[in-house]
């Protein structure tokens, strides 16, 4: 039996949840912080299907020819205000990963949530990363 877990990240954005959402849905934005610092995410390699059902891909591209593909699919999408998404094949996803964005007078906080089987220390520091990224590509 696989054992399951969960974290919680919180993030503050000053900009509009519209402006953080399009950052999550749009490839152009998502290659711009979606994953760590010494890999990139070529645009040409993402697949953002934002609709329930929908697939998620991307490949990330490093030194040497290293490669590693993050994929799942969309369950919930409620624009501008929350996403829910598998990692791993629909029917048997190793992770179920959710994204609130509430309004807070024009700044975004933003509500990150793991379950599953990939929910430990390291998932949750490689999405603050992420989530550093983000705020760079946001604020800059």
């Amino acid at each position: 039996m696989t054992q399951t877990a969960s974290y919680e990240i919180i993030r503050v954005f000053d900009v509009p949840r519209e402006d953080v959402f399009a950052a999550w849905t749009t490839p152009e934005r998502f290659a711009r912080w979606f994953g760590p610092r010494f890999m990139a995410a070529p645009v040409d390699r993402i697949v953002l299907d934002a609709r329930p059902g929908g697939r998620w891909q991307v490949t990330l591209t490093a030194e040497e020819g290293f490669e590693v593909t993050f994929d799942g699919a969309y369950r919930e999408v409620a624009p501008p205000a929350r996403l829910v998404f598998t990692t791993g094949e629909p029917d048997d996803p190793v992770s179920v990963l959710t994204v609130g964005l509430a309004d807070d007078d024009g700044r975004t906080a933003m509500t990150f949530r793991e379950d599953g089987a990939n929910a430990g220390e390291e998932s949750r520091q490689g999405w603050m990363e992420f989530f550093d990224r983000l705020h760079e590509h946001l604020t800059g």
